[in-house]
C-alpha cells in the first residue's frame, strides 16, 4: 500500500494530503483517507484534479448516504450537491457545525472550490475535542450532564432539535463541545441567565484561535471534515464570487450522558433565547 504524503497544518487539527486523485480512490485508500480524517477532523486535497459531479457523489457516498438539503440551491441534475454560491449571500461567517437543528445532523461534508477570489475567502475549522478539554473539571462535570436546543427559522421552514452539550464520538469514543454559535438557542436545565452566560463561555471556548485552523483555497481544491467533533467559519473578507460545491453525509444522533436535571420551569414569561 502507498504511503500517503501527509502534511499537518497545525497542532490543533487540519492535514493536507498530496498526489491523490479522488476520483480513483479504491477501498483500500478510502479507509486510510477514513482514519486520517478521524485523526486530524479536516482534510484537504489541493490537487484532487477537479472533481466531476459524479466522482464528487460517488466520493462522497463512501462515507454514507448523501443528503439533499431542503433549502439550499443545488446543482441541476445533481440535487446532492449543494452549490454555495456569494453571488447569492452565501457567506457563512459565523462559526457553526452543519445541520445541528436536525435530529439527526450530518456526520461530515465535503466541499469543493470551483471559483475563488484572488485574495480572500479562507475557511477555519476549529477543533471540538480540544475545546471539551480546555474546560476546567467542575465546567466538564456540569456540562456532561446538560443538553442544548438547536434551532433554524428560515421563511416558513422550523426545524428544532435538542442535543447532548457535549456528545461522544461514535468512532473515536472521545468527547467534544457540541454547541455552536449560529443554532445553539438554550440549555433547557438552566434559567434564560444562566444558559446565555454558559452558552456565551462556551461558545468562546469553541472558538479560540489557538484551536484553529485555515485554509487558503485554490479552484478545484476539496476539504472533507468530521461534523461530529469541529466547527467551521467561512471568512468573508472578499468581494470578487466565491462558489462551491458541497455534498453532506447523513448523519447519526448525537449521543451524550444523559440529562441529569429537568427542564428549568420558567414561571411568569417565557424563557429568553440566546441571542447569536
Amino acid at each position: 500500500m502507498a504511503e500517503l504524503d501527509v502534511r499537518p497544518l497545525t497542532g490543533a487539527l487540519g492535514a493536507e494530503i498530496r498526489g491523490v486523485t479522488l476520483a480513483e480512490v479504491d477501498d483500500a485508500l478510502f479507509e486510510q483517507i477514513h482514519q486520517l480524517l478521524l485523526e486530524h477532523l479536516v482534510l484537504f486535497f489541493r490537487d484532487a484534479a477537479g472533481l466531476s459531479p459524479a466522482d464528487h457523489k460517488a466520493f462522497g457516498s463512501r462515507f454514507g448516504p448523501l443528503e439533499v438539503h431542503r433549502l439550499l440551491p443545488k446543482l441541476p441534475e445533481h440535487d446532492e450537491i449543494v452549490v454555495l454560491d456569494s453571488d447569492q449571500g452565501a457567506k457563512a461567517d459565523v462559526w457553526h457545525t452543519d445541520v445541528t437543528y436536525a435530529q439527526s445532523p450530518p456526520i461530515a461534508s465535503i466541499l469543493q472550490i470551483v471559483t475563488s477570489p484572488e485574495v480572500g475567502g479562507d475557511t477555519m475549522w476549529s477543533n471540538q475535542y480540544l475545546a471539551y478539554e480546555a474546560l476546567s473539571e467542575p465546567i466538564r462535570e456540569l456540562v456532561d450532564g446538560l443538553t442544548a436546543v438547536h434551532v433554524l427559522e428560515f421563511g416558513d421552514f422550523r426545524s428544532e432539535a435538542e442535543h447532548p452539550v457535549v456528545r461522544v464520538h461514535p468512532e473515536t469514543g472521545r468527547r467534544s463541545l457540541y454547541v455552536n454559535r449560529m443554532f445553539t438557542k438554550r440549555i433547557p436545565q438552566l434559567a434564560s441567565e444562566e444558559s446565555a452566560a454558559l452558552l456565551g463561555h462556551l461558545f468562546n471556548v469553541s472558538e479560540s484561535p489557538q484551536r484553529v485552523c485555515r485554509f487558503r483555497w485554490n479552484e478545484g481544491a476539496v476539504a472533507v471534515w468530521d461534523n461530529r467533533a469541529t466547527q467551521h467559519y467561512a471568512v468573508n473578507d472578499y468581494t470578487a464570487r466565491r462558489v462551491g460545491y458541497r455534498v453532506t453525509v447523513l448523519g447519526d444522533e448525537p449521543k451524550g450522558d444523559g440529562p441529569r436535571w429537568p427542564h428549568h420551569q420558567v414561571t411568569g414569561m417565557s424563557a429568553t433565547a440566546v441571542k447569536d
